[in-house]
Parts: C-alpha cells; structure tokens; sequence
C-alpha cells in the first residue's frame, strides 16, 4: 500500500525564495515507525548477508551477485516502489531512498541500483499492464535480472546520438536490433534488457529485450579501477528479434523514459552516500583511535579532527538533501493520484534537485573515502584495508547517471527553464536586493524563534540566497541568447544551486530538530553550522566568478562591491566548532546522530 509522506506544496528549485524557516520537508528524524523499520531492515540485510561476502563479490565468484540479489527479493528489498499487484510493496520513493542509503557495499549497491531504478521502474511507469503482469514479479522476487542498455561507444552522456536501430519485420511482428552498448551494469547477469534504439532513424524508442536471445552477446567483464565486483560489459545486438508487444511506452518517446527513469536514479544514487560516508567514519574513527604517534592517538590532532567533523558534516547534507528531494517527489506523485501522467510530470518537477542529491552526494563520499584514506595514512594505499576499496569504489558515482559536470548544467538549466517559463520568480528580486545595498538597509532574516545557535546560519544563508539570485539573475542577461553554450557560467550557477541547496537542507534539518525538542538538537546544531561555515565560501567564489566574467571595468567592481556587502560571514569560531563535532565522531566511534 501506499504511505503517507509529509504533506507538501513545494516547487521545483523553491528553495530559492522560501525562506529556510519556513520550509518544511521529510527529514531523518521525521521518520515514521514504518520507516525506522524498513531502514531497520536494509541495514541489517546489507550488515549480515552482503558485507561478510564481500571478498566473493569482488572476484565475481558465480553466482554471488544474483544470489543476493535473490535474497534481497526475498527480503521485499526489491519491489519497494512496486505496485503490491505485482508482488511489490508499493511503499513508494521514500522508502526506495532509505533503502538505497543502507546498500553500503560498492558492487553489490550497482547491482542492486541497477535492478531496483534504471532496470525496473522503467516498466512500472511506462509498460502497458500486459508488460508488468509478464516481469514485474519476478523481477521484484529476485528470480529475474534487469539491465539497462542506453550508453554507447563514443557516445556518453550524449544520449540523443546513439546508433542503435531498431527495423520493424515485414509481417510487423518484431522489430530487430541491431547495435552496441557499452559499460552496461548487470551486462553479464542480466536476463532482460531495457534498450533504447532509433526506429527509422529518428524515432527514439525503448526495448524490454530478452538477454538470452539469438544475436545477444556480451564481451569479456570489463577490467575496473572499483566496483570490481559488479557485472560491466558491452552488450552487442545483431538481429536481435524484440517482439512489438516488448515496445516500452510510446513509439518515439523513449528519450522521456531515459530522463526521467535518470532523475530518480541520481536521487538514489545521492542517497546512497549515505550508508558509505557513515561506513568510512567510522573505520576512520576507530583507526585513529587506535593508530599512535608522538605519544597518542591521532584523533587527539587538530588537522584529524578537522577531518573527521568534515566528514560528518558531509553525512548531515547528504541525508538532508537526499530524504528532502525524495519527500518532495513522493508529495508530488502522491497528489497526482493515480494518473501516470501526472504522476512523471512530478518526476520533472524536481529534476534539478534530483542532479543537486546526486552531485553533492556522490562527491561528499569521494571526500570522505579521500580523507579516509589520509587518515590512514600508509595502510589507507594498501589493499586490504577498507578506505582503499572505497576509494576506489567511490570514484564512479561522479560519473554514473550523467556526470558531474551534465548535472551542474542540468541544474542550472532546469532553474532557467522555470524562470522563463513564469513557475519561479527570481527577476523581481534584483531590485529589491539593489536597494537593501545601496540602502545600507539589509533585513536580519532569522526572525524570532529561531535558536540563538543557528540565527548567524539562518540571516547568512538567506543573503546567501538573495545575493546568488541578484548576480545570477544580472549576468544572465549577457548570455540569455545563447545560454546553453555558457557552460562555464552554467557550471557556476549549478555550484551555487548545489551549496545553497546543502546549507538550506542542513540548516532547515536543524531548526526542525529544535522544533521537534530532538534531544540531540545542538549536535545538530553544530552540524549544520558545520555545513554553512565550509559550502559558503564556495558559493561565495562561485557568485564572484559568475560577474567578474559577465562584466567588465566599472560595471565588474560596482556589482562585486554590491555582492560583497550583501553577503555576510557566518559568526562561529569553525575550529573550536570542528574540534567539537569531531569529539562527538570520537566518542560515537563514528557518525555522532
């Protein structure tokens, strides 16, 4: 059955003009017992059957892998956002998210991302009910592996220009295809495939193409820097007889099933930095207890610590960002009911948040498998050591699911289309900021009631706010005529959507924290000033970059002076507020909430 999410009325890209304390949105704490249980059980799946096979798993010994997965179908970990009709649990985005951040092991997390997003729910949201009666169920048991074949070679992240063709038959009872994909996930393991190929050469259409079928074949694994132990090969068609009844959503439109299939995978692939940050911390936290020099533990040193607040820090936006974004979704696609329509229009709606949780997530566990390294020092370069795997395994996420950069200009592009389009009014604002700075009359925007700790967070980040749309909004009349070919602007833009959306996640987290009386509430606290005090600087070069490209002479030292004086610097002492969260990860032993 369907759950209950928290009511919402959110919009795409709101955050921009909703002020953070009024912004309410699905966090950790705001779990229901349901989801306590189910995040629960995803754990302890992932503790007890993955992590001690995970040697077996990364020599890809027969088997493994889809026994797993197998288990994970008998678990219900895998119909999660399945219709119960066709044996899945229809608990919906939400759940899928929390069971995504508890998927910890790097191959295994592939695999599994891999049959529960990209390789299934293209069918839950676009076949016909003949199509899910025929695959759903065993895909949701386990019984059945999916895979999803879109990339080609020379082709990337351009997935409009793929050469794979599909002819329709002269009796018209199959179409056949003809073509090559590349680093398919599940490529080896897989008994279905859904291919996108073009019909007459221009008729972007996807496939449900059986995997054992004549004129399927697949190349060697490939050789990996990571996920070592996750099935990649190229997947080659020639001939290939795909039944018309396997034609998935309509003859044309199969670009929209690759994007927005896409949005929530980059929502989940974000999640999923969840259990691997919170996986490093604490390895890195019990090694720096244990690891001695000069006389004690190198938790005691100052630049350790900084490490592993920082990493905190990290887990604190990962989780705000990413159970936010997929609330805000499941709000919507609950309200659409049960028009599919509507129900994809709600996908669309927060596509850029969607690219926002994948790109800070999977970057926010690259730093943390970084830093853990660091931390061990020369054991972290040696196999055998858990920070050394995760590094290795961390490095694809930025790559998945459209690169890092396609996503900052997704982002960016997604905010600029909802301005052009009247659903976001940024325009307006432009003025109003000129005057409060030429005024010297700035508003405290930490209005009464919030807590003494997070009123600097609170004012700075509503500048923060106001500043971006102010220069971004200006810059852009420079590039309106050609703005998808500004990617250096775009690029920037996205930065800033990317931090304002962290500290606006981290620091809305927190104020609901205190609303809530959670009794940990200055952890949270000092975790969510810990994410302002590092991402605004960042956003502050990212702004500067922005107008010192788009204007020059006069015109550049007037706006970077007005900028300059609107923003303001966040009132903490950040090394006595790193040394205390770091003591929390200490004596936690790891992740301190």
């Amino acid at each position: 059955m369907a759950t209950e999410v928290h009511a919402t009325t959110a919009k795409g890209a709101g955050f921009l003009t909703t002020p953070v304390t009024e912004a309410q949105f699905l966090t950790v704490e705001g779990f229901d017992e349901t989801q306590r249980e189910v995040r629960k059980l995803a754990r302890t799946f992932a503790e007890r059957e993955v992590l001690p096979k995970v040697e077996a798993i990364d020599h890809q010994e027969a088997g493994v892998l889809r026994s797993l997965l197998r288990g994970a179908g008998e678990q219900g970990l895998l119909g999660v956002d399945v219709p119960e009709e066709y044996g899945g649990q229809d608990l919906g985005l939400v759940y899928a998210a929390i069971v995504a951040s508890e998927i910890a092991e790097g191959s295994f997390a592939v695999a599994f991302g891999t049959q529960t997003t990209i390789g299934l729910l293209p069918i839950v949201y676009y076949g016909n009910d003949d199509q899910k009666a025929r695959f759903l169920p065993k895909m949701v048991s386990g019984e059945t592996v999916s895979c999803y074949c879109l990339t080609e070679p020379g082709v990337g992240s351009d997935a409009m220009a793929i050469k794979t063709r599909a002819t329709l038959s002269d009796d018209g009872t199959h179409y056949l295809l003809n073509g090559t994909k590349q680093w398919i996930s599940n490529g080896g393991i897989a008994d279905i495939g859904i291919v996108f190929a073009k019909i007459d050469d221009v008729k972007y259409s996807a496939f449900i193409m059986d995997m054992h079928a004549a004129g399927v074949t697949t190349s060697p694994e490939e050789a990996k820097m990571g996920i070592k132990g996750s099935s990649t090969r190229l997947v080659y068609m020639e001939n290939v007889k795909v039944p018309v009844e396997n034609v998935l959503g309509e003859i044309g439109k199969g670009y929209k099933i690759a994007f927005n299939i896409l949005n929530i995978g980059r929502l989940k692939l974000g999640a999923g930095g969840v259990g691997g940050i919170r996986n490093i911390m604490a390895a890195s936290a019990d090694y720096a207890q244990t690891r001695k020099a000069f006389g004690k533990s190198i938790n005691q040193f100052g630049l350790i610590k900084a490490k592993l607040a920082g990493m905190a820090a990290d887990e604190y936006a990962v989780e705000a960002i990413g159970f936010r974004t997929a609330g805000y979704i499941e709000g919507a696609r609950e309200a659409a009911g049960e028009n599919k329509l509507a129900q994809l229009t709600a996908l669309e709606e927060f596509a850029a948040e969607a690219s926002i949780a994948k790109v800070y997530g999977s970057e926010a566990v690259g730093r943390t498998a970084d830093e853990g390294v660091q931390i061990f020092g020369g054991n972290g370069f040696m196999t055998g050591y858990a920070v050394e795997k995760a590094y290795r395994d961390a490095r694809i996420s930025r790559i998945f699911e459209g690169t890092n950069e396609i996503n900052r200009l997704l982002a960016a592009g997604k905010v600029f289309e909802r301005v052009m389009g009247g659903k976001l009014n940024l325009f307006d604002l432009v003025p109003e900021v000129e005057q409060q700075a030429q005024s010297g009359n700035i508003p405290d925007f930490a209005a009464t009631g919030v807590p003494g700790d997070l009123r600097s967070a609170v004012n700075a980040l509503e500048r923060a706010k106001r500043a971006a749309i102010y220069g971004v909004m200006k810059a852009s009349m420079k590039y309106v005529a050609n703005i998808k070919d500004e990617e250096e602007f775009l690029g920037n833009t996205g930065d800033i959507l990317i931090n304002l959306f962290a500290i606006d996640s981290a620091v809305g987290r927190a104020l609901q924290a205190a609303r809530l009386n959670d009794a940990q509430i200055k952890t949270h606290t000092q975790l969510a000033n810990m994410v302002a005090w590092r991402l605004l600087p960042q956003l502050r070069t990212s702004l500067e970059r922005i107008i010192e490209s788009a204007m020059e002479g006069d015109d550049r030292a007037a706006e970077l002076k007005l900028v300059r004086g609107y923003l303001s610097d966040l009132d903490v002492n950040g090394t006595d507020l790193s040394r205390s969260i770091a003591d929390l990860v200490i004596a936690k032993g790891g992740y301190p909430l």
